[in-house]
């Protein structure tokens, strides 16, 4: 523990002087003048992309989180100024927390709404009947596992949707199989990115659709799928696993712990933690299951309101113009409305008792909504300082004489920038257009070449402390956030080594009907080699 709290120690000490260093030197750095616009000298070079790097690197050694992405996102100020401490504040407050706040406030209210709405549910006794239903009819951890891997797989129109619901819904289930939580996130997150990645009538679809040439959106996210290799695998390597009973790296510590001495956590403490109280007696498994699926059919009804479908567009064109960040509140509140009214009228709860659970669930989110502020923050300073400029370079550059070597090259630069903003829509807008222009229309390499771009998006975001899908991820499993990230990097980083190698192979034989069996092949055979070496380690 000693040593540790040294490393912590030492580690913020050497950030701080070289902090003190570089505002030392704040008289040599040169402003703009009068009428000039001013471009930072890190603008569009190597050095955009490490305040990421800094508060990634941060997090992972010291454990913590909050200040880490705080340092980051000061790195990033200081580098948009060229050390100017008045304007880098400047940069920090409006360009930085109060844009994130402003940029993710309907996220910020789904993420309350949903957290009243589980407390609601836990007081009413909802989750615990559901609890002692899943004790009676799902009998393995096994069975547990899969049915979160489906509800997951089922809940494809939005990633966030995706994270909390399942979350809410299977925690009582896993718990009661001693599953840790660092598991249920991990499986969590290994689905709500990835599903939503192959799913053409989902929010991320939209999305890849309104980054392409118009017209062509769909049609090519549609053409994409079955060389996504990450979502596809990831799938394969989940199912895999579970049917080896397979663990590996940090996780199978966390799953030992909650085997074989009921701790959850492994840290000893929830994050996320609620006051022991009592929970009313008539709950039944109906409390839990009607507002989620209430909740369910309003989000979708909501989101194609927003994009227009109420008023002339189709379908799939509503899901292409919604905003995710209007229509998931319009749903959650609703759905609340519903969920209060039903179960005063069932008298599972009284109003006094349903109202108390408001401040209960804004309290449960706050962790999350702290990190998304932060990790925003820290993704608006790579803006600032002309990450995509730089990537966007560096892939003409790479495009020259590597034809059939770009779908691996890409995958890998897609990863890495996903990892570091945190962002994979980001990295669909810096990606997406060059790939379409580096390839000639109507080769199939073209398609693989974005495949490469979404699967090593989704990726980078799933690896990354920073991303959104990754902090919801831990809120919807009630889970330390960094042990999230630590327990499923060597999972990610399994497949993502398997999709490479795939990528290559597509490059020279750009069949999908070939490649699919191939990179399940090559998938399965890796679980085999981890079953019989990492896979006997006690």
């Amino acid at each position: 523990m000693f040593k540790r709290r040294g490393k912590k120690l030492y580690v913020m000490t050497i950030v701080t002087i070289l902090f003190m260093l570089m505002l030392s030197i704040t008289g040599f750095a040169a402003e703009a003048g009068e009428g000039e616009e001013f471009v930072s000298m890190f603008h569009s070079t190597i050095f955009s992309l490490l305040p990421p790097v800094i508060a990634i690197g941060l997090a992972l050694i010291t454990k913590e989180v909050y200040s880490s992405l705080f340092i980051g996102i000061l790195v990033g100020a200081l580098f948009s100024t060229n050390f100017h401490p008045v304007t880098a504040m400047d940069n920090l407050l409006n360009h930085g927390l109060i844009a994130a706040v402003s940029d993710t406030a309907g996220i910020f209210i789904f993420l309350v709404v949903l957290g009243i709405l589980v407390a609601l549910i836990n007081k009413a006794g909802g989750s615990a009947a559901f609890g002692e239903w899943a004790k009676k009819n799902i009998k393995t951890k096994s069975g547990a596992i899969f049915a979160t891997f489906i509800l997951g797989v089922l809940i494809f129109i939005d990633d966030y949707f995706n994270c909390l619901t399942v979350g809410s819904v299977m925690r009582p289930v896993t718990d009661s199989h001693r599953i840790s939580r660092a598991k249920l996130a991990y499986l969590i997150d290994a689905t709500a990115a990835p599903v939503c990645m192959i799913a053409p009538i989902s929010s991320w679809a939209a999305a890849v659709s309104s980054y392409a040439a118009e017209g062509q959106g769909l049609a090519l996210f549609i053409r994409a799928i079955p060389y996504n290799y990450y979502s596809l695998l990831t799938f394969v390597f989940i199912i895999g696993i579970t049917i080896m009973k397979l663990d590996y790296g940090p996780m199978k510590t966390h799953e030992y712990n909650a085997m074989t001495k009921g701790d959850l956590f492994t840290t000893g403490q929830e994050e996320y933690t609620d006051e022991e109280e009592k929970v009313s007696s008539r709950g039944k498994v109906i409390d839990l299951i009607l507002p989620i699926i209430v909740l369910i059919i309003i989000c979708v009804l909501a989101l194609i309101y927003v994009g227009g479908f109420f008023s002339g567009e189709s379908f799939v064109d509503a899901f292409a113009n919604t905003d995710a960040s209007v229509g998931l509140p319009w749903g959650g509140i609703i759905a609340l409305v519903f969920a209060i009214i039903y179960l005063i009228c069932r008298k599972a709860v009284t109003f006094k008792e349903a109202m108390e659970a408001v401040p209960k669930g804004f309290i449960a989110m706050v962790p999350a909504i702290l990190i998304l502020t932060f990790a925003t923050s820290l993704k608006n300073m790579t803006g600032l300082l002309g990450a995509d400029l730089f990537v966007g370079s560096m892939m003409e550059n790479a495009s020259t004489h590597l034809s059939n070597f770009l779908p691996p090259i890409i995958f890998l630069v897609a990863v890495g920038l996903s990892f570091a903003t945190g962002t994979s829509w980001g990295t669909f807008g810096i990606l997406i257009p060059i790939v379409t222009a580096i390839f000639p229309e109507g080769n199939e390499l073209m398609i693989v070449g974005m495949s490469a771009c979404l699967a090593g998006a989704v990726c980078g975001d799933h690896c990354s402390p920073i991303s959104d899908t990754t902090i919801m991820s831990s809120a919807g499993a009630r889970c330390n956030h960094l042990n999230h990230v630590s327990t499923q990097l060597p999972y990610a980083m399994t497949v993502a080594a398997v999709s490479f190698v795939s990528y290559i192979i597509a490059g020279f034989v750009p069949n999908a009907w070939i490649m699919i069996p191939v990179s399940f092949i090559l998938m399965i055979a890796t679980l085999f080699v981890l079953k019989a070496t990492v896979g006997k380690k006690n």
